[in-house]
């Protein structure tokens, strides 16, 4: 049996199952293809197991499967869809949600690297043979429950040592950083969600990431994948959907709320973004929680 397949028995084991010893591991699994939806990453490592998914983060596509690994580095939008699936084969993912000072503490304790260029906040490649067989030892506590407490903090720590240490490493090491270039974008992306419904404009996120206008625009959209506004956009359109179906407001009501002026463009860009207008995708989102799983 390989290492994968191994990996794969013990997420098919507890999928569905709450781990509240391990609550930053998920499992994913999901038995059909998807249409593509609207969502909002924040730094996780993402592991295939089996089946195929599809990932558009602003003019990139990505599409990854078994024994391969997605990075995402900061709070990112994206469009996600899982495109291979079925009952007898299910979607199977592994997420860790990444906690930066773990890495902080491994990067004290190896020889210093250079700061990398700043590129884009996620990244697809191979997992290769110790970063799998970290993955299986870390997923394999879930068997052994009583362990979690005790082994748990150091299996997540040689699980990002291998990240650090393959073609993910730049993109991790950016993650820890307090003052990396990664970071000054993340303090403008944190602004912008936490002011998502004011008029805000380039030079005031520039100012609060600490960058001239230009530099901060182009070291924005490498990140992200889109611009400042369209990110702000974005969150508007992902905060307005959680209000549709938490709430049952009107729609215009919430487009109002969220920093639209114009109740037609607010139901025009949301069913750009999530394929249907925003009643409609919030009644179809409550008969979904209602049905369960």
């Amino acid at each position: 049996m390989t290492v994968l397949n191994d990996i794969r028995a013990i997420a098919l084991r507890y999928a569905g199952a709450p781990n509240p010893a391990m609550p930053r591991l998920h499992i994913y699994c999901i038995d059909n293809p998807t249409d593509a939806a609207g969502l909002i990453y924040e730094p996780v490592v993402c592991l295939v197991l089996q089946g195929r998914k599809r990932t558009m983060i602003g003019n990139s596509v990505l599409e990854y499967g078994p024994s391969e690994c997605m990075v995402v580095a900061a709070e990112l939008t994206a469009m996600g869809q899982v495109c291979e699936a079925s009952t007898d084969e299910p979607y199977l993912a592994f997420n860790l949600y990444i906690d930066p000072a773990v890495i902080s503490t491994i990067l004290l304790d190896m020889n210093r690297f250079a700061e990398p260029a700043i590129g884009s906040g996620f990244g697809v490649a191979k997992a290769g043979p110790d970063l799998l067989d970290a993955w299986r030892r870390l997923a394999g506590l879930l068997d052994r429950p009583d362990e979690i407490p005790i082994l748990a903090a150091n299996l997540e720590r040689e699980l990002m040592y291998r990240l650090l240490m393959g073609p993910h490493g730049p993109l991790i090491r950016q993650i820890a950083g307090a003052d990396t270039r990664l970071s000054h974008i993340r303090r403008a992306m944190a602004f912008v969600r936490q002011n998502y419904a004011e008029h805000l404009s380039i030079d005031a996120m520039a100012r609060v990431a600490g960058m001239s206008v230009s530099v901060f625009h182009r070291r924005f959209k490498a990140v992200t994948g889109v611009s400042p506004l369209q990110y702000q956009k974005h969150i508007r359109l992902h905060e307005a959907r959680r209000h549709l179906v938490t709430q049952q407001a009107e729609a215009a009501i919430v487009g109002y709320a969220v920093g639209y002026e114009s109740a037609s463009q607010f139901s025009r860009e949301y069913k750009k973004l999530f394929g249907a207008p925003p009643r409609r995708d919030a009644n179809l989102l409550q008969s979904l929680a209602e049905a369960g799983p």
